[in-house]
Parts: structure tokens; sequence; C-alpha cells
């Protein structure tokens, strides 16, 4: 065979395997091909926004496509985390969605989509203590003391949360099992309005995200208990763990996670994860998360299916322990 002829055949055969590759895996190679919708769960300001729109950015800088971000707050995220399971299983609409929807409103109400079934996991994208704080006229500096304090007045010391079901909520309510304390549990509607009667002392305590307290600790405004990390937040060193407080067993941190719709291809899915850990590895991504007192994660597809199982399951036994009401 001439070396013309012989290039021919090579070129031919080259040709053939990419006319014969299954779709998917073509897509995948040129993917993303168009803007990405990043659904955000909650309204703009929030954790949960911060986190999203700072990875798109990078996200849209890495990949050369706009990342578009759509804010679809409602039900304490479940109708953007619904929206996400609707859409075309093309990874071109996707969301960073957080604890709440994923794993503790399933447990709690009847909502339209099955986590598992509905959802396919991408990565878990970052976790962020909760911040267990006290108003100013609150007798306690530390855990011990508030313990004490909630033991001597049975029933007449109260926790805000952000929401019924919510994560703070769920938070108090697994302090009180661990410590064996009968604390009064007074939901408001958003993490700002239970801060405000926080400070004007309407209540005695809440866990919140870290960074929605942060400012008013670091101002005196609140004093500071605990976080629920593993190890201390690097944005309040001096506050202590629960762990290191006397609790080893109270762990509750919040944390988002990226999900695309049920049957996105897995090559698809592993281009997502590609492009996603990639801007999570920049350090100035990095560092402006780190500020917001978030840690990065970016872990594989199938680890954070079984983080999402547990975490469910962890919660699902709190809310049955603890007589939390349902509206399944």
């Amino acid at each position: 065979m001439t070396v013309s002829r012989r290039l021919l055949v090579e070129w031919l055969l080259l040709f053939l395997g990419l006319f014969l590759l299954p779709p998917s895996l073509a897509s995948a190679q040129n993917f993303p091909a168009k803007p990405i919708k990043l659904i955000v769960p909650f309204p703009a300001g929030g954790p949960n926004d911060i986190i999203a729109r700072v990875i798109g950015r990078r996200m849209s800088e890495l990949s050369g496509q706009p990342v578009l971000i759509d804010n679809r707050g409602g039900q304490g995220g479940v109708l953007g985390t619904d929206a996400v399971s609707k859409a075309p299983p093309d990874g071109y609409t996707i969301a960073i969605s957080s604890a709440g929807a994923l794993a503790i409103s399933p447990s709690i109400e009847k909502v339209a989509y099955d986590t598992q079934a509905d959802l396919t996991p991408v990565t878990l994208v970052a976790t962020v203590p909760e911040m267990l704080v006290v108003a100013t006229n609150v007798p306690a500096k530390d855990i011990g003391e508030l313990i004490a304090l909630a033991k001597a007045q049975p029933g007449k010391l109260n926790f805000a949360s952000s929401g019924p079901g919510s994560l703070p909520h769920l938070a108090g309510e697994l302090f009180k099992l661990t410590a064996k304390i009968d604390v009064v549990h007074v939901p408001y509607r958003g993490a700002a309005p239970a801060v405000n009667d926080l400070l004007g002392q309407q209540v005695q305590m809440t866990f919140l995200d870290l960074p929605v307290l942060l400012p008013q600790v670091k101002a005196g405004a609140l004093k500071p208990i605990a976080v629920g990390s593993a190890e201390r937040a690097p944005t309040a060193p001096d506050v202590p763990t629960l762990s290191e407080a006397g609790l080893p067993d109270l762990r509750v941190e919040n944390w988002y996670g990226m999900v695309a719709p049920k049957g996105t291809p897995r090559e698809i899915v592993a281009a997502l994860h590609a492009l996603a850990t990639k801007a999570m590895a920049d350090p100035a991504v990095k560092e402006k998360l780190a500020a917001q007192g978030a840690t990065l994660i970016g872990d594989e597809p199938e680890h954070f299916r079984g983080f999402i199982a547990d975490e469910t399951s962890k919660w699902a036994k709190v809310i049955k322990d603890a007589g939390v009401e349902t509206a399944k």
C-alpha cells in the first residue's frame, strides 16, 4: 500500500470512529457548547447565592461559556431544587442546592422530587459551620453555663431559627436532645428577622450559618458559644467547637452541593465535575469563600450521593426523636 493510500485509510478510520461515538460522549467532548443555567434555590445575597456566584463566575472563565445564575427562592430551597429535577438532562441546567432542600425537607414535608431518584449528584461544593450564639443579656459565656442555665429553667429559654424544618431548627433540636435540655423553638421567616429579635433580646439563642452571625459577633452585639464544625473556623479562631466544649456527638454544618437532573449522561456529569472542581481549586475562589466561612470540598459524584444519604438518615432520626411536626 502506498503512503498516500495508507494515510487516506487512516483518515477514513478516524472519521468513522468519530462518527460512531456515542452521542453523549461526543457531546461531552464539546461540553459546554452554550450557556449553563445555574439555579440557586434562594434569593440573592445569602450564603448559597454567594457560593454559586463565585464558583459560577470561575466556571464561565474556564469554559468560555456564560454561567447564568437563576435565583428561584421559595419553600426553603425546595422550589428551585424541584425546577432542576424537571429540567432537560443535558447538563445545561444545574443547581447548587442546600442541606435543607436535599436532605431535610423530604423528611418533613411533601416535595415533588425524590433526591436520590430525581437528581444526579455532581459534587459536594462546600460546608459552612453553624454557630451557636446567645443574646448579650444571657448570663452564660460557654456551653456548660448555657446548659446549666437551661436545666435550671426548663421551658423558659427559647431558640430562634430561620424557619420550621430548616437546618438551624434541627440543629437546635439536636442540641436539646444531646444536652438533655428543654428550650422552646421560635421559628422566623428567614435568618434576618431571627437575628433582629436576638439582637433585641426577644429570644435567647440561635444556630445559624457562621457568615450570617459573624459581623454581629465581631461587633460584640452577640455572644459566641461554639461552632458546629470538626475544627475551629478560621474566621472565628477564638470560638471553640461543640466537641471541644464538651458535646462530641453534636456536629452541625450546613452544606451546598451541585446537582443535575436525573438521566444526565455520565460523561456530561464527569465534564461538569471537572469544570466545577477546577473552579473550586482556584486560589482566588478559595480565598473569597473562606472569607464567607465556607470550606470547599469537591468530592466525586458517588461519594456525594452517599453523603446525601447519610445526611438524610441523620436528620430524619433527629426529626423523629425530637417529635418535629411533619406535613407529609
